[in-house]
């Protein structure tokens, strides 16, 4: 680990965790976080005194001594290095190990969706459970909107494990829509982990839908995975091999379907953005627009452009944020906002937290406070680390008024996805 770098205006994550916790003055918490220790630590001696709760919550806060550092935990369900503190080299929590095993658990268990061993022998599939499955399909793409990805990664993988087991099995006509159907639901388990953060388990399911849409031999799906891969490398903020990925998917742009030629229009975009390619930018997302009006398949998936008002627009006020164009971006979230329905939740929280860090871009920053609330209240309850990450965006671009009080405020604010678990 390393040591972080702490300034002027104290230590933010410790305020904000004894803040979320309703404890309004540091003696409050100093007191909650004896009783907290006495109890863990079975020492009624054990005690937490103001003025060391001054110096944590200061800009050098140094490091606790092993039972504080129990005693925080208990208070806060986090570890010093969670709360601001600087972490020593060699600190493992003693329950970080154990944590991380279950992780790893969780994901065997999930991915071993994709990798279950089952019948070969031939078998007869109703070819109506394709359109079974494809009606299911929709109705997860909904609840992820509401949701966000935690509540529905088991459900969605485990109907991916179902449908694998019928693909082995069914005659070949039925086997090459299983097919598609299959690597659309691969995409969605993709896209979930990436939703949550799990960048590593996201490019695995990726890596499986790509795999099963090479297997059906449908361009559009081979293009769409190729899409789906290039999304990962935005996360990872691989700008070139964002665009080497859609190029690759629009290698034979003259036989995809107008919805995959403004996916891969639209994500070659965010990739220009990432290189730092303005003219780019616009030029790919003027082209998606000027296919967007052809979109009229009827494919299960990728249906985004279609269902999602103002869709390009979005991606453009992507892009011109992370290109530091904050009155711009600013000007195009409100827009975007105005239209955007209340099904689609998660989606308004990731535009409103975007839209509050363009206005601090943009050196508004009691706007920037005042948007960034409703996205914290949807933020805590979609659980998506994607939104989380973008709140962290807000908090960077909102520090050159950190000592100021709408710095404070803001602390508030964000409190309740400052603070973890």
């Amino acid at each position: 680990m390393t040591a972080r770098t702490f300034h002027a205006g104290g230590n933010p994550a410790l305020r904000a965790a004894r803040l979320k916790r309703g404890w309004r003055s540091g003696e409050a918490a100093a007191h909650g976080v004896t009783e907290a220790g006495r109890e863990r630590l079975d020492n009624p001696g054990f005690e937490v005194s103001p003025r060391t709760w001054r110096r944590w919550e200061s800009g050098k806060p140094g490091w606790p001594r092993q039972d504080c550092a129990i005693a925080l935990h208990a208070a806060f369900g986090q570890w010093p290095e969670d709360l601001g503190f600087e972490t020593p080299i060699d600190w493992i929590p003693a329950d970080r190990e154990e944590g991380a095993e279950v992780n790893r658990r969780a994901f065997v268990s999930i991915t071993a969706a994709a990798l279950t061993v089952g019948p070969t022998r031939p078998r007869h599939v109703d070819p109506s459970l394709v359109e079974y499955f494809e009606k299911q399909l929709e109705g997860h793409y909904r609840a992820d909107m509401l949701l966000g990805p935690h509540d529905l990664i088991g459900i969605v993988s485990a109907q991916y494990e179902l449908v694998d087991r019928l693909v082995r099995v069914a005659e070949a006509a039925t086997r090459s829509q299983l097919l598609k159907v299959g690597a659309a639901y691969a995409a969605l388990v993709g896209w979930l982990y990436q939703d949550a953060g799990d960048l590593g388990a996201a490019s695995f399911w990726r890596g499986v839908a790509q795999e099963i849409a090479m297997r059906s031999r449908d361009p559009q799906l081979v293009a769409y995975s190729l899409v789906n891969q290039a999304q990962v490398r935005t996360d990872l903020g691989d700008g070139h091999g964002v665009i080497d990925l859609c190029e690759a998917a629009l290698d034979q742009a003259d036989v995809l379907a107008p919805k995959v030629r403004v996916m891969a229009l639209q994500q070659q975009a965010h990739g220009a953005s990432l290189t730092n390619d303005r003219r780019s930018v616009d030029k790919l997302i003027d082209k998606a627009t000027s296919v967007l009006a052809c979109v009229s398949d009827e494919l299960p998936w990728g249906n985004a452009c279609r269902r999602t008002p103002g869709y390009l627009e979005v991606q453009r006020a992507t892009c011109y944020g992370r290109l530091g164009l904050g009155g711009e971006a600013r000007s195009l979230w409100s827009q975007v906002l105005a239209d955007v329905p209340v099904t689609a939740r998660r989606d308004r929280g990731v535009y409103l937290a975007r839209y509050a860090t363009a206005a601090a871009v943009d050196r508004q920053p009691e706007q920037a406070v005042e948007v960034a609330r409703e996205a914290v209240r949807i933020a805590v309850d979609t659980g998506s680390t994607r939104m989380h990450r973008e709140l962290g965006l807000l908090e960077a671009a909102m520090k050159p008024w950190q000592d100021a009080a709408v710095g404070h405020e803001l602390g508030d604010v964000l409190a309740p996805v400052t603070v973890r678990g």
